[in-house]
Parts: structure tokens; sequence; C-alpha cells
């Protein structure tokens, strides 16, 4: 299963962030991934491996600009 997703695009991870939200902004892209929390702003760095393996879907791509 291949889900395609790109620079700023939100995404929903499979597990929650401990302040509750679960919709997340990537920021960085390259061998690890960071993203960014929306509910409290937090960003993490995770290995790309990892975030494919805990990516549940591709919510919107960052149209607003």
């Amino acid at each position: 299963m291949n889900k395609e997703f790109q620079l700023h695009d939100y995404v929903e991870m499979k597990k929650p962030h401990p302040c509750g939200e679960n919709k997340w902004q990537i920021i960085r892209m390259g061998m690890d991934i960071r993203i960014k929390c929306q509910g409290c702003n937090h960003s993490v760095l995770i290995p790309r491996k990892k975030f494919e393996k805990g990516i549940k879907k591709v919510i919107s791509s960052d149209v607003e600009g």
C-alpha cells in the first residue's frame, strides 16, 4: 500500500499526539520527516520508514498558501 504525500500536506497518523490531536502537517522531507502537530504546534522528527508505517491517510494538500 503506497500512500503518496508531499511537503506541506496534512496527514492523519494512526496514533494521536499526547495533546489529543491526530492531524499533522509535513514541514520537512528527506531521510527523516518532520511533522508539526496542528493542536499544539509541537514538531517531531521521525525516520521515513516509521512515518510511512504510522500514516493513516493524507487529509489534504496545503492549497491555502
